[in-house]
């Protein structure tokens, strides 16, 4: 083990703790940072917070659950895959099949049961692929995004809060000192804070700028989840709409129309 640098380390760790000690007791001056990395950093934050939001509710709605979520994800980390589970349409649907075939198919009740689980199958079936393409090509963009991009920002803010913290300290040394050699010592050390306090807040700062730029990619993610959904219900109507004309023919009623209609939007 290197004692000196480990000494050097926990030297300046002690330096930042005084310095932040002394900001928040007001007995030390702080170097603001400029307007537009307060504007980057505000944007920054209000999109993580969103798209942290966004994220919660969609899965919510794809698995609503709290317990399926929490086995999802533990499945995830072991088997690197989701779990194949039936949805609860389709075990309705399965219920439906079996207590058809117990009552018969020559029961006008037993034949409809088997019509109706059939439908509430493919329903289930419509059900799962939406939530497969929601997770895919919404939720998963974006969780990357929040656990790669926004987790290197948070990374590189940490890092030039430090220098921050080290810049205020070598001013405040350079002030106290009193001798020629502590003060050229003094300045020598606030030069190399201030080149590696302006080196971060660049790097900073185009990190943070690019986080507008994503939008472009989340909007296609949106995008996607939206297609994904119309194309669900799209499914739906349909599979509901012969389902009621078989339902009506096999009753030998005329058939009926749904209340909607995709093509015929109500007033």
């Amino acid at each position: 083990m290197d004692l000196k640098k480990l000494a050097g380390t926990a030297g300046q760790y002690l330096t930042r703790a005084v310095q932040y000690t002394e900001e928040k007791l007001g007995n030390a001056e702080k170097t603001e940072f400029d307007s537009h990395y307060e504007t980057l950093v505000a944007q920054s934050d209000n999109a993580k917070l969103w798209t942290e939001k966004l994220v919660a509710g969609v899965q919510a709605v794809v698995i609503p659950n709290p317990g399926n979520r929490v086995e999802d994800m533990l499945f995830e980390k072991l088997e690197k895959r989701r779990p194949n589970r039936l949805s609860n349409l389709e075990h309705l649907g399965l219920d439906m099949v079996q207590a058809g075939t117990e009552f018969g198919t020559g029961t006008a009740y037993g034949s409809a049961l088997l019509k109706v689980g059939g439908a509430e199958q493919r329903l289930g079936l419509a059900e799962r692929d939406f939530v497969g393409c929601s997770i895919s090509d919404f939720m998963e963009p974006l969780q990357k995004f929040l656990d790669s991009d926004m987790k290197t920002i948070a990374r590189e803010r940490r890092i030039l809060d430090n220098r921050r913290l080290d810049l205020d300290a070598a001013k405040s040394r350079l002030r106290k000192a009193r001798s020629l050699d502590a003060q050229q010592a003094a300045e020598a050390e606030l030069r190399r804070c201030q080149a590696e306090f302006d080196r971060q807040t660049e790097i900073t700062k185009l990190l943070l700028e690019g986080v507008r730029s994503t939008q472009a990619s989340h909007l296609k993610h949106l995008q996607a989840y939206v297609a994904a959904q119309a194309a669900y219900h799209h499914t739906a109507h349909t599979i509901m709409a012969d389902l009621t004309r078989d339902l009506h023919s096999m009753a030998g009623e005329p058939p009926s129309p749904l209340p909607y209609s995709p093509t015929a939007p109500p007033h």
